[in-house]
């Protein structure tokens, strides 16, 4: 979320954790009739961002005003994916609210979900037209609204303005092809000896590789269902990683590197540039882990310079967390006066100066957030223009695992790009939906 939430503003955590907070929707008599508290499957990220001290308790207002509380039962991203997709399966479960990937926004989950069209139009979320269009839309299948957007992670470009300095460049690269020049350039031994690589990302999952194919306007897959890796924006990526392997300008094993690897090859110099998410930047500017505290910049992926005029960055992956009710939920009601509360201008808003990205335009017009992230200008360039790596299908996982295989193949030399990427379209096209 990459990623596989990807959606890393801050660390993500391990584990199961509960906490119990005070929430919307009923007085305490009510609260009681209604069976407790009111009950949320999610990552702890979420609650993480929901409670911290720089914006402040979300929950606050509500604590005072309603005797509801509410229990967040927090998984990492795929345990929560089959516990919350399991428990929505059962002919009833105590689940209120849970929280789902946009990738796993499947034909699948219509079934298991309830649409929430008819709450949007009796009881609306605040000024929904200000959450970002293809947010909402992400969490749209079989013609109906199936979660509402609370958290996101825009792709961008990071780089260490002192190691680019150290080999002649004053500012970062405008075009892709730019930054491919910069990539190798940036590939040496520094004076304290520690070898650098221009271009570091966790591996070569669709994900990562997407950012670079939509330098080129470019899909692994398209929104119709088709396979477009044999096409000239992805074998573009392909090659490019390729021919930074080549000039050691991508780590020799990028293929075992986690997010977590990224985060320490660049807070240690070890890489000049990576494409990752643009919360990263907070990670990479740690001043207890980097030696390169307020030296890591972040801006949007440039595009390429055949796309000039079109636009003004990459239309780079945007993946995000949307909050649903389980069809079997026994209060939805009360659930949907949780989620319409999460969503708020306000709520959202704080919610961001304690790490969250934000899924309204709204925010980033707000100077507090502006100021406390130094990146929010090119993060709303990308968001302008962003879309999800691919559509969702039951078969995603699938197709992911045989474009790693692939392109792996292609990145160590096993294959050419054009060979890795027609064999690629002949395996995942089958997975596709008619």
């Amino acid at each position: 979320m990459t990623e596989r939430t990807g959606l890393d503003r801050r660390q993500f955590g391990a584990g199961i954790i509960g906490l119990s907070f005070a929430a919307l929707g009923a007085t305490p008599g009510r609260a009681q009739q209604q069976g407790g508290p009111l009950n949320v499957f999610t990552h702890r990220v979420m609650q993480t961002v929901a409670t911290g001290a720089q914006g402040g308790d979300i929950t606050k207002d509500w604590a005072q005003k309603n005797g509801v509380t509410v229990q967040w039962t927090t998984f990492d991203t795929g345990p929560l994916q089959e516990r919350l997709f399991r428990e929505a399966s059962l002919g009833e479960t105590s689940v209120d609210v849970g929280f789902v990937v946009n990738t796993q926004v499947v034909p699948r989950a219509a079934t298991l979900f309830e649409p929430l069209d008819e709450y949007l139009k009796k009881d609306p979320v605040e000024d929904v037209s200000d959450i970002f269009p293809g947010l909402m839309k992400g969490m749209h299948i079989g013609g109906k609204q199936l979660a509402v957007p609370f958290r996101h992670a825009s792709s961008g470009l990071h780089y260490n303005e002192e190691i680019l300095a150290e080999k002649g460049f004053s500012k970062p690269p405008a075009t892709i092809e730019e930054m491919i020049e910069i990539a190798k350039a940036c590939s040496y031994r520094r004076a304290d000896g520690t070898q650098v690589v221009g271009l570091c990302t966790p591996g070569v999952t669709y994900p990562n590789v997407i950012d670079l194919a939509r330098a080129w306007d470019g899909e692994f897959i398209t929104p119709d269902f088709k396979c477009a890796a044999d096409q000239p924006a992805m074998l573009n990526a392909i090659r490019t990683l390729r021919e930074l392997f080549q000039a050691n300008a991508f780590p020799r094993n990028f293929a075992t590197l986690s997010p977590e690897d990224v985060n320490v090859w660049m807070q240690q110099g070890r890489a000049a540039m990576s494409l990752q998410s643009m919360g990263r930047n907070r990670i990479y500017n740690d001043p207890q882990k980097s030696k390169f505290s307020g030296k890591i910049k972040t801006i949007a992926v440039p595009a390429s310079k055949t796309l000039a005029g079109k636009y003004d960055a990459a239309p780079a992956k945007v993946e995000f967390w949307g909050m649903v009710i389980p069809k079997n939920a026994k209060r939805k009601d009360l659930s949907w006066s949780f989620i319409k509360a999460m969503a708020s201008k306000e709520a959202t808003l704080k919610a961001a100066l304690n790490g969250n990205g934000p899924v309204r335009a709204s925010t980033y017009a707000d100077q507090s957030f502006a100021d406390s992230v130094p990146y929010a200008s090119e993060e709303l360039k990308v968001l302008k223009v962003a879309r999800v790596p691919l559509p969702a299908f039951d078969e995603a996982a699938r197709a992911g695992d045989l474009f790693k295989e692939e392109a792996e193949a292609a990145v160590l030399g096993m294959k050419t790009p054009e060979e890795a990427m027609a064999a690629l379209v002949k395996r995942v096209q089958p997975l596709l939906p008619a």
